[in-house]
């Protein structure tokens, strides 16, 4: 007998242990259950259930972390702050140490109303902080969590202190400011930040391009980071941003006053300047453009961006004669001189490679010499090692130098060449748009269309809007005229324009006028008669024109486009600032959701004399 208890003692103690690790993980699952079972409740809105199952799940330490948020929340929401205050007393005793529940607590006071309290109560919690018993970012942070700034601010500024460190947790501070729209508090706290991590100035700038978008907000940046020049005029950071700041506001003079100062005071051999001036220049600023570069020449004609500032300074002046009209057939043959100059000066390289398919472009489309703008471009075409993106460019310009000679063939022949060449890229997108237009010259509309529809797509924005512009002309006057024939007619005026034969492409307007009078396409025919007549400097005649769109098309969708040309012509060429004002003022009541809306405004205030920056 002995012998045989001896041998089932084992399983019986097995039996035994199995037993109790079953209570156990019956236990566990139990309380798992419970939880997932309350929070359902809470989830679904049943207070009362989840309530009876989160007060006695609360009696176990364990539970708290995973129950804590939704049963304080619900004992709150339901005004039952006794209970709340009865509950996180108990979870302190557990927790005496995590700052998440101590908050809590003050936020219980802030529920109930007992806002002094609450404060009270936070400023321990602060005192503790001080005192190095809660961390900082974390005591901060979960502040930040219940939307409680005050004391976010207040534990940084104390971590800064503790730490002896005035640019300490500057980054979160300026999130905290930025959060909650303090953005006079942001902007110096992300200055903090730059003066401890400088390396980190294009991510600052770029978040203030996406938080600063009044212009007011702009304007007050101006201002303090002008003002903390004066006071530390060797503070990089303030003049780095300074500059940044006049170019968002496009005041490109005083970009070009403070780059010209911080290249002389950091001894940068005019590289600051040359970015504002290349930005000035593309923005169309050409007269601050021209004043920037002659600038760079005169201080530092030894230096890296010579010839670089020379090509934009003479390309600045190129843009100011071709937006002049009529055209200047002299100055178009000063800047071939001038574009001549600075090749022979300093030989081929990839700047002056550029320089001379600007000069190749001038001989064919303003002096007709378009023999030697093809030789020009094809000896770019042959140089060994010239950049691609170069060669593509030039490629396009002969095609629409051979378009200018009546050579299609040989135009689709090079346009095709850079679209298999450039797939994918603008530049291939460019040369598909060209054989685009090359089909709609020629009156071949679907093919046209079957570029265009691809073209609606393209990443490049001016190409896709030409896409759709140009794809909602030929829809919009073929979709009643089986034969295609006044579009067609349209189309090889355009090419005319194209081709710079601007009295011929008048002359065939108005024998379209004659025979199809009141046709939907009208009101395009006074367009792109009006833009000859202005290139041709006729202002009167292309006003009158644009004046008959504006009134007896007033829903078309170029009336706006013509309505603020003319407010143009009276500033800019006729300079009757009276009547311009006249026009973006009714300009802006007719047409309040046009694209020219804004331009219109900064038009009309700044000739009323307004202090535009």
């Amino acid at each position: 007998m002995c012998i045989k208890r001896k041998k089932n003692l084992p399983n019986f103690l097995s039996l035994i242990i199995t037993s109790f690790l079953l209570i156990i993980t019956t236990n566990l699952y139990g309380q798992d259950d419970k939880i997932l079972l309350a929070n359902e409740y809470f989830n679904s809105g049943e207070m009362s259930k989840a309530k009876d199952i989160y007060e006695n799940l609360a009696r176990r330490a364990k539970n708290i972390p995973r129950i804590h948020n939704n049963y304080l929340e619900l004992l709150t929401s339901t005004g039952d702050f006794k209970g709340a205050e009865i509950y996180i007393d108990r979870v302190l005793k557990f927790y005496p140490n995590f700052v998440n529940y101590h908050i809590d607590k003050g936020i219980i006071y802030k529920s109930k109303g007992e806002q002094e309290r609450a404060d009270k109560y936070f400023n321990r919690i602060i005192d503790l902080v001080k005192k190095g018993d809660f961390d900082v970012r974390a005591t901060a942070q979960y502040f930040m969590r219940k939307r409680i700034s005050e004391f976010a601010i207040e534990a940084f500024k104390i971590g800064r202190k503790k730490e002896n460190d005035k640019y300490k947790y500057s980054l979160e501070l300026a999130n905290v400011y930025r959060l909650t729209s303090n953005k006079d508090m942001m902007v110096e706290e992300y200055i903090n930040f730059l003066k401890a991590h400088p390396e980190n100035v294009e991510y600052v700038k770029n978040t203030f391009q996406n938080i600063l978008s009044e212009k007011e907000e702009l304007v007050g940046m101006q201002d303090y980071l002008f003002d903390k020049l004066q006071e530390q005029p060797n503070e990089e950071i303030y003049s780095e941003l300074l500059i940044w700041v006049n170019l968002q506001l496009k005041n490109f003079y005083q970009a070009f006053i403070q780059s010209r100062a911080f290249d002389k005071r950091f001894k940068t051999g005019g590289r600051k300047t040359m970015d504002v001036g290349i930005i000035a220049f593309e923005n169309k600023d050409y007269k601050n453009t021209v004043t920037i570069f002659e600038y760079l020449i005169k201080e530092f004609p030894k230096g890296d961006n010579y010839v670089l500032a020379k090509k934009y300074l003479i390309k600045a002046r190129e843009e100011t004669v071709k937006n002049s009209f009529p055209i200047d057939t002299v100055e178009i043959r000063k800047l071939i001189v001038d574009y001549d100059a600075l090749v022979n000066q300093v030989g081929y390289n990839p700047v002056t490679l550029e320089v001379m398919r600007s000069e190749a472009l001038l001989y064919a489309f303003y002096l007709d010499q378009k023999e030697r703008a093809i030789e020009i471009l094809n000896k770019i075409i042959k140089r060994p090692r010239v950049n691609s993106n170069l060669v593509a460019k030039c490629k396009l310009d002969l095609g629409d130098i051979y378009l200018l000679t009546g050579q299609p063939w040989e135009s689709t022949l090079l346009y095709s060449q850079v679209e298999k060449s450039k797939k994918e890229q603008p530049l291939g997108y460019e040369a598909k748009l060209k054989n685009a237009k090359l089909s709609y010259y020629s009156g071949n509309f679907s093919l046209a269309q079957s570029h265009l529809d691809i073209l609606k797509l393209a990443t490049s924005r001016e190409i896709s809007n030409d896409a759709i512009q140009l794809s909602l002309l030929i829809k919009d006057n073929t979709v009643l005229d089986t034969t295609d024939l006044v579009m067609k007619t349209y189309a090889s005026i355009d090419l005319l324009l194209f081709q710079n034969k601007k009295q011929e492409a008048i002359n065939a307007l108005d024998k379209m006028l004659d025979d199809h009078p009141g046709h939907r396409i009208t009101d395009e025919i006074y367009w792109l008669k009006a833009k000859i007549l202005m290139e041709l400097g006729q202002f009167d005649q292309a006003i009158i024109l644009l004046d008959k769109i504006v009134n007896e098309y007033p829903y078309d969708i170029l009336s706006d486009d013509a309505y603020f040309l003319m407010g143009k012509i009276y500033e800019e060429q006729l300079t009757d600032n009276q009547h311009a004002m006249e026009i973006y003022q009714d300009f802006l009541t007719k047409f309040p959701g046009s694209l020219f809306s804004a331009e219109a405004r900064k038009r009309f205030r700044k000739l009323r004399g307004d202090l535009i920056n």
